[in-house]
């Protein structure tokens, strides 16, 4: 990737936040999420994050097929039966009994579901359709296009071989099998097995039920920036994404900064029926940063109080009540893609254990062109996927969206960044992995 103004400026910036003495706070090593407090490295956030939702003890719920998408097994998906559960007939064509030419039986042939017919004469054949029972005494299913039809006579256009084209009884399972274990996400084809094994509802994990809770008196919710004033990004986006990453998003709403704010918040933290709630803002140290004080008079346990990683280190994560039982909230920075670092570290990793989900496997992609690193902590970086790089978007300041709305993914950068070619780990985007279904 050619390297633009905009990487060189920022080549620059960052090497003088390494050579500058003394260090800030916000630059020392592994950071800080304000008020002095340590950061956790990044790695080890995400960790925290799949160990805090394993810890809970899962709902279950019995559910219609039809409503089951996107959600955890349960209970084991076992065969109720044989499938298929009578021999049928894996082509359109004709079953025939012993060695060729064969008589063709007189009348209509047998079509799927139809009751049984006749056992077959040797040398005779009749017409049969894909996924018909197979007559009793049936050799092999010659295909329409391989044999010819002379008279009443039928001769082959090639050799056939016994049992070719027919699809025995419990060639796929036997009853008892079992066919997908406990863990397994329900995705289409899930469906579509069950129902073929016979299930009309299945036992599942619900989806995560999550509250979004939007922080700052600075935000409009229609028309242009003014007067000090700023669009609000994150409700449009957050409700939508978790979505993806598989929560059911319950309610959207905003606080103000104020007292009232605050009062409102504790509130929520201590009433809401989410088993995670998501809060925007407010997770610094600043006198009108509630989120911190509201935790503490809750009695919340802090499990991550920021992480090393630009853009989002104040990002916190807490658990509000007995591990078990209790819920947990994952505290985003106020800016977008600081958010969405968020969202990435904390947030889907914590989804998916509560779910039940495998989380997602760990893979590298070389990326084009050099890129630059924060000097201590990890930076994720927005990027396109070609089929042999990933390629650094402009546009990754922790208040844009402009880079993210345009990338497949982030690449994880480590500390002081990363050579032309070097491998980097991938955090695909959901809309760009499968969503809610992987």
């Amino acid at each position: 990737m050619t390297r633009t103004d905009a990487d060189g400026a920022l080549d620059e910036a960052l090497a003088l936040v390494s050579r500058s003495s003394p260090q800030t706070p916000d630059d020392n090593a592994g950071g800080d999420g304000g008020g002095g407090r340590r950061a956790t490295p990044w790695l080890r956030a995400r960790e925290s994050a799949v160990r805090a939702g394993s810890g809970v003890r899962g709902r279950t719920h019995r559910i219609p097929l039809a409503d089951a998408l996107g959600e955890v097994l349960a209970a084991p998906l076992d065969a109720l039966g044989d499938l298929p559960s009578f021999d049928t007939s894996a082509m359109d064509g004709w079953a025939v009994a012993g060695p060729g030419p064969w008589t063709v039986r007189p009348g209509g042939g047998v079509l799927a579901g139809s009751e049984p017919s006749a056992p077959l004469a040797d040398g005779e054949a009749v017409r049969i359709a894909t996924g018909a029972r197979i007559p009793a005494d049936t050799t092999a299913v010659i295909r329409s296009e391989h044999a010819r039809e002379s008279g009443r006579q039928l001769h082959a256009r090639r050799p056939v071989t016994t049992g070719q084209d027919i699809r025995p009884r419990g060639q796929e399972c036997r009853s008892g099998d079992l066919l997908l274990p406990v863990g397994s996400l329900v995705t289409p084809a899930v469906l579509g097995l069950a129902a073929a094994a016979g299930y009309d509802e299945l036992v599942t994990r619900p989806r995560p039920r999550v509250e979004i809770l939007v922080l700052g008196d600075e935000l409009l919710t229609e028309g242009l920036p003014h007067d000090g004033l700023i669009r609000d990004a994150l409700s449009p986006m957050l409700g939508p994404w978790l979505a993806r990453a598989g929560a059911e998003v319950i309610g959207t709403r905003r606080l103000g900064d104020d007292p009232a704010g605050a009062e409102a918040l504790f509130e929520a933290v201590t009433t809401s029926t989410a088993e995670v709630i998501v809060t925007t803002g407010g997770t610094a140290s600043g006198p009108v940063d509630h989120v911190h004080p509201v935790l503490a008079r809750a009695g919340a346990e802090l499990l991550v109080d920021g992480v090393a990683v630009r853009p989002g280190h104040p990002m916190l994560l807490a658990r509000i009540g007995e591990q078990a039982e209790g819920r947990h909230l994952v505290g985003l920075p106020g800016n977008p893609l600081a958010a969405v670092s968020g969202l990435l570290t904390l947030g889907e990793p914590l989804l998916r254990a509560l779910a039940g989900r495998r989380q997602r496997p760990r893979y590298a992609v070389p990326i084009e062109g050099d890129v630059p690193g924060h000097p201590h902590d990890t930076r994720l970086v927005p990027v396109r996927l070609t089929d042999e790089h990933a390629v650094a978007l402009r546009y990754n300041g922790p208040a844009m969206l402009r880079g993210v709305a345009a990338a497949d993914a982030l690449a994880v950068v480590p500390a002081h960044g990363a050579r032309a070619g070097e491998e980097l780990e991938i955090l695909d985007l959901p809309w760009a992995s499968g969503g809610c279904f992987t």
